[in-house]
């Protein structure tokens, strides 16, 4: 039997189908319908029905969400998809494909692929990180993912962060209604806040300014002033890497791309956001203690991270030793749909 997983973005719905050695059988990318439940639901339903077709057999149904379910009701939550908030999502799709669906946070889903076949494959425990428009988690412990309770196993973006901030303010506002979260640092918005606090422009918009003060942000070319760096967007130009049309590197991503080139905001930016990492990924080494950790995300692609982090986290680890291994992941972003799919048979 195959096995069919379902990533279900802000933008785009993608399908994946495996066999069971873990190939790829049909993948395919469609539209994410805005603002609208139902029509969600039948565009994944008309896509795993196209996939099976195609193939000419049923399988089985996983999906990987930008939220999770509550424990309580199984209703949606915390999804930046806001429509996908306080629905049925489990039961409704089921009920529309006539059998079980699993569902899954899409975080947990990467680390379920990383660790079923992936960059830590084999390993015993596994801590899963993306780095992008939002911070992420999850955890597998025997190629299995460890489900919690409150349904927010790995969700250590949301933590408190208490490392360093390189002289730069504290307090700021996370759109889950808190402040100075992980996320709000590490994650693409957060690099870029950053480099713009620490006297950096705007990559995405105008690049460093000749003095090196922070260029003012007003609206883009579409007329359109930018969101504030705490809301969560589902399409974020923090973590594009492609230079944008006047040649400037685009997004977070660029900053490491200006350091390289030797801009000071950016490699003042860059150093910081190395040791906050190194930092918060500390803490949940000293309460997981796990094998592998496994970076995805946009953020994920900046090379210095898997040799400079390890060699700063020692300083937080309680520890004479870390032989834990950080690594990138193996499927890149592949990983989501692909957990998906793992989530039978590996889900109880």
């Amino acid at each position: 039997m195959i096995r069919i997983g379902i990533d279900l973005g802000g933008t785009k719905i993608e399908g994946i189908a495996l066999d069971a050695a873990g190939g790829v059988l049909w993948r395919e990318r469609v539209p994410a319908p805005q603002s609208a439940y139902a029509q969600t639901l039948d565009a994944i339903a008309a896509l795993v029905r196209r996939i099976e077709s195609g193939l000419g057999e049923s399988g089985s149904v996983g999906v990987g969400t930008p939220g999770a379910a509550s424990p309580v009701s199984g209703r949606m939550r915390n999804c930046n998809s806001t429509w996908l908030n306080g629905e049925c999502l489990r039961e409704d799709l089921s009920a529309r494909l006539g059998r079980e669906v699993r569902i899954a946070n899409d975080a947990d889903c990467f680390t379920l692929s990383e660790a079923t076949d992936g960059a830590a494959a084999g390993a015993a425990t596994v801590f899963g990180v993306i780095l992008g428009t939002g911070v992420g988690g999850g955890i597998c412990v025997g190629g299995r993912l460890l489900a919690g309770p409150n349904a927010i196993a790995g969700e250590w973006g949301h933590n408190l962060f208490g490392g360093p901030r390189g002289g730069l303010a504290a307090g700021r506002a996370c759109y889950c209604g808190r402040s100075d979260c992980v996320e709000t640092w590490l994650s693409g918005a957060g690099l870029l806040r950053t480099y713009r606090e620490i006297g950096g422009g705007c990559p995405h918009e105008c690049g460093p300014t000749e003095s090196g003060r922070s260029a003012s942000v007003g609206p883009d070319s579409s007329g359109h002033s930018a969101p504030p760096l705490h809301v969560r967007m589902n399409a974020d130009p923090c973590t594009a890497v492609d230079p944008d049309s006047s040649g400037q590197p685009a997004g977070a991503a660029a900053v490491a791309t200006l350091a390289a080139r030797g801009d000071p905001a950016a490699c003042a930016a860059l150093d910081l956001y190395v040791d906050q990492l190194a930092f918060a990924l500390a803490q949940v080494i000293n309460v997981l203690d796990p094998h592998v950790i496994v970076l995805g995300g946009g953020l994920s692609n900046i090379e210095r991270l898997y040799d400079e982090v390890p060699a700063r986290w020692g300083a937080q680890v309680f520890s004479d030793v870390v032989r834990t291994a950080l690594v990138p992941a193996r499927y890149g972003d592949s990983s989501g749909v692909r957990g998906a799919a793992w989530l039978f048979p590996l889900l109880p």
